[in-house]
């Protein structure tokens, strides 16, 4: 689908619209990352990477030796939710053998897309400084954004962590801006067009050569299916899978089993 062809960008970026039962989703994850929190031994809550009640994450560990630190990046249109929805889904990579951090961010209108990438990268600084091996990023939505913002040729992030990183998937995730400044989010966001082009990976060059999987479901919103493909068209690092039936709520369950594709896919050497 071509940006000429849409003519309600507010429908074109709704998925909760276009979900059955979407509120019982969110309620869920809610409820299974509260248990997950309180039955996983290995973890430290709320640790602290910059000034601000937001600015914290959880890190949980493997119950073996620790094969390197994943990141996991939240959505919610950089407008929505916290770490404490997700811990569930760190599940996979534990049973894989990989620590994992799950960061909280400042929301829109607060802050800015740009300040938020910035959080981010710090986020994934301290961690990093926690957790020795190689670095795996991977966000959903508009963490998909930030995880692939990371590895731009601007990256944020120290160049010893930088080259720290092999793999990055981003599930679902945004990477051209542009189109969103024709929603009615944008009144939160106040992208300006040159912001919006800075703050696109697909529009800007890969810092690494590490591979990248822009994954989706394939049952997603067209425009979701477009930014995935645009990200794999754009670097050469980057490639396309498409989940079969799955939507942008339920592209992520895999992430719970450490046996599903995505999560094989994530954790492959």
């Amino acid at each position: 689908m071509t940006e000429t062809m849409i003519t309600d960008w507010d429908d074109a970026y709704a998925n909760a619209a276009h979900i059955p039962g979407a509120e019982a989703y969110i309620e869920r994850w809610a409820e299974d990352a509260a248990e997950f929190r309180e039955s996983w031994m290995e973890k430290d809550l709320d640790i602290v990477y910059g000034e601000g009640a937001r600015r914290r994450f959880d890190m949980f560990r493997p119950e073996r030796a620790s094969k390197g630190l994943l990141v996991f990046v939240h959505g919610g249109y950089w407008l929505r939710f916290d770490k404490t929805f997700w811990s569930h889904f760190a599940g996979g990579a534990l049973a894989g053998g990989w620590t994992t951090c799950m960061p909280s961010y400042d929301l829109a209108p607060a802050v800015g897309i740009a300040d938020i990438t910035r959080e981010i990268a710090a986020a994934i600084t301290a961690a990093a400084r926690r957790v020795g091996g190689p670095i795996r990023l991977m966000g959903h939505s508009a963490g998909g954004h930030l995880v692939t913002r990371m590895i731009c040729e601007d990256s944020p992030l120290p160049p010893d962590v930088l080259e720290r990183i092999e793999r990055v998937v981003s599930i679902s995730g945004l990477h051209d801006l542009r189109p969103l400044r024709n929603t009615t989010m944008n009144a939160s966001f106040r992208l300006s067009e040159e912001e919006a082009m800075a703050e696109s990976p697909a529009l800007r060059k890969p810092a690494t050569d590490c591979p990248v999987i822009a994954w989706v479901g394939g049952a997603e919103r067209p425009e979701f299916l477009r930014q995935a493909r645009l990200m794999a068209d754009a670097w050469p690092n980057a490639s396309y899978r498409e989940d079969p039936e799955r939507h942008h709520f339920d592209v992520i369950d895999g992430l719970k089993n450490s046996e599903s594709t995505l999560t094989r896919t994530l954790l492959a050497s």
